[in-house]
């Protein structure tokens, strides 16, 4: 079956029956299209009487909240390559009334225009006579051309004769037939509000978002207002330097919520507190929380009672179980989860390195002090990697007879050696501590003499035949060495775990090791420049699994490297 980027997929069931084949649906659903999935919910929507139906309004209904948390935690679980959105157009409120006092026929009076424009259109719906499968296409594709703006080579899928296919691989059956009959219909319909707000970091926009932006839509009849995270409420968050920039959080939010209800009044502010404008707008009625931040709606109502203002309804939604979860990682479906699972990954594409070599490959690794980089060093040794310390190539620098070593001692003077001669490192450094200047004569001294050494060790794994080597060096970015590396890697842990280990390894006061850290690049900036990134922050098997990962992925990415140049 030919695969589409963008789709739209039309659900016709009833609600209620809809609940558990939901899966099934995404799955096939999921042979079709790649990229982006918009869902239309219609129940009843009868495409094979011979008359065109119109779209009409459906009221918003418990039945209705249960299918959209459903929905994205099964395309969580079947599809989590898909962005699936459920489109919101044609849901109302009988509240939500027109200027004549009545609710309009059709919530379509023009094709509305999605971000992704769909090029192939699905259904649910059962085709009873295989005849009319052609008619019922043509059907289908006249009815999403009448919602939303569509490719013009608009293509249709009838997703019944495969939905039914998985069904009975499933083994569902006459046992599943007998659930659909056993599910209650809820057609209580839910309260709605014309102004509703939520509050979170939104970073990279998952299914557990979705649900809470959904459902937020889904209860709000005119503005819908959302408090993103931004600086201040980042810095206790997991892998905080990998949370995409606030801009484009808002932008992708933006985006979404313009697809699912282009009708609401959207307002995003930045966060920078726990409760934002919670507290202090009159207008709001509803926040949207789920177990996790109820306390937090409860502490947002405890201050607007303190600042005379109405308390707000609180409306608990559910959170995403994920089943794709590992030890390390939170049971719900969270960001933080997602950005552990882009450790050892390639976040960016490596620079043009055409003036290297390919092979032996070579991977800059730095780091803060504390980082874990050399334990990670290692245990790329370990999986067949040269290790070059540039650290042990510093302490050669300093050896008599160097270049290096002739250069220090007549900048900073005679009284930097020991009695043998050789360059007293305490001592220097005392003359360039606090001191950015003679601390810059000094590495303007000795960085190019290590970076030579450096080279002259790639050069020597390339004659040993080897594949990969592995630059430990705390200073990569800071001496401007990444000309002599394929890729830069990262490894990164929190400021307060850094201070605890460095005080921990090298006794000094958690002063000194702030300080120490301070002088160094931080994460964030060193993040900026890194094609891969590793953390140490959990149990060492933890981070066996990112190492292996990251060289598994490296292979791969060397053999493609070598292939096209084969190719040139």
């Amino acid at each position: 079956m030919s695969m589409f980027s963008t789709g739209i997929l039309v659900l016709t069931s009833p609600l209620h029956t809809l609940l558990p084949r939901i899966a099934p649906v995404l799955s096939s659903a999921a042979q079709v299209v790649e990229r982006t999935l918009y869902v239309h919910l219609q129940p009843g929507l009868n495409l094979g009487n011979g008359s065109q139906p119109r779209p009409v309004f459906i009221p918003p209904v418990v039945d209705l909240s249960n299918l959209i948390t459903r929905l994205y935690s099964n395309a969580a679980d079947v599809c989590g390559h898909l962005d699936v959105r459920v489109l919101l157009t044609n849901v109302r409120a009988q509240t939500a009334t027109s200027s004549r006092g009545g609710i309009p026929s059709c919530p379509f009076p023009t094709p509305q225009p999605l971000s992704h424009s769909p090029e192939v259109v699905l259904t649910d719906f059962p085709l009873q006579d295989p005849g009319q499968s052609s008619l019922v296409k043509q059907c289908l594709q006249r009815y999403a051309g009448h919602c939303y703006v569509c490719s013009p080579h608009l293509a249709s899928v009838l997703l019944y004769p495969q939905l039914m296919k998985l069904q009975n691989e499933e083994g569902a059956g006459q046992e599943k037939e007998e659930e659909l009959e056993s599910c209650k219909e809820q057609t209580e319909t839910l309260e709605t509000y014309n102004d509703v707000v939520v509050g979170g970091t939104f970073d990279r926009l998952h299914g557990a978002h979705k649900t809470l932006l959904n459902i937020s839509c889904l209860l709000a009849n005119r503005r819908f207002l959302i408090g993103v995270c931004d600086e201040e409420m980042l810095k206790k968050k997991v892998l905080k330097e990998l949370i995409e920039p606030y801009s484009l959080r808002v932008q992708r939010l933006q985006e979404f919520l313009q697809d699912v209800k282009p009708s609401l009044q959207v307002e995003i502010v930045p966060l920078d507190d726990p409760f934002g404008s919670s507290v202090v707008d009159a207008q709001l009625q509803c926040i949207v929380v789920s177990e996790e931040t109820k306390r937090g709606g409860e502490a947002v109502n405890k201050r607007r009672i303190e600042n005379g203002l109405p308390v707000l309804v609180l409306h608990e939604i559910q959170l995403l179980k994920d089943v794709h979860h590992t030890d390390a990682e939170e049971e719900k479906i969270s960001s933080s989860s997602l950005r552990s699972r882009l450790l050892g990954t390639l976040l960016t594409a490596p620079k043009d390195t055409s003036h290297l070599a390919p092979i032996p490959y070579v991977i800059g690794l730095t780091g803060s002090s504390g980082s874990g980089k050399s334990s990670i060093a290692k245990r790329l040794e370990a999986l067949g990697a040269v290790r070059i310390d540039s650290d042990k190539l510093g302490h050669e620098t300093y050896l008599p007879g160097t270049a290096a070593y002739y250069r220090v001692v007549d900048e900073f003077g005679s009284d930097i050696l020991n009695e043998d001669k050789t360059i007293n490192r305490q001592a220097l450094g005392k003359k360039v501590f606090g001191n950015k200047e003679r601390l810059k004569a000094l590495t303007d001294i000795v960085w190019p003499e290590i970076a030579l050494l450096v080279k002259k060790r790639i050069l020597q794994a390339k004659e040993e035949g080897k594949q990969v080597c592995v630059v430990d060096a705390a200073v990569l970015l800071e001496a401007g060495w990444t000309d002599m590396v394929h890729e830069v890697w990262v490894t990164l842990i929190p400021e307060e775990e850094a201070v605890l280990r460095i005080t921990e390894r090298d006794g000094v006061t958690a002063e000194d090791a702030l300080k120490r850290l301070h002088s160094q690049w931080s994460n964030a900036r060193q993040v900026e420049h890194a094609n891969v990134v590793l953390s140490t922050l959990w149990e060492p098997e933890v981070t066996q699994k990112q190492v292996l990962k990251a060289w598994n992925l490296l292979q791969k990415r060397i053999m493609q490297r070598l292939e096209a140049n084969k190719s040139v």
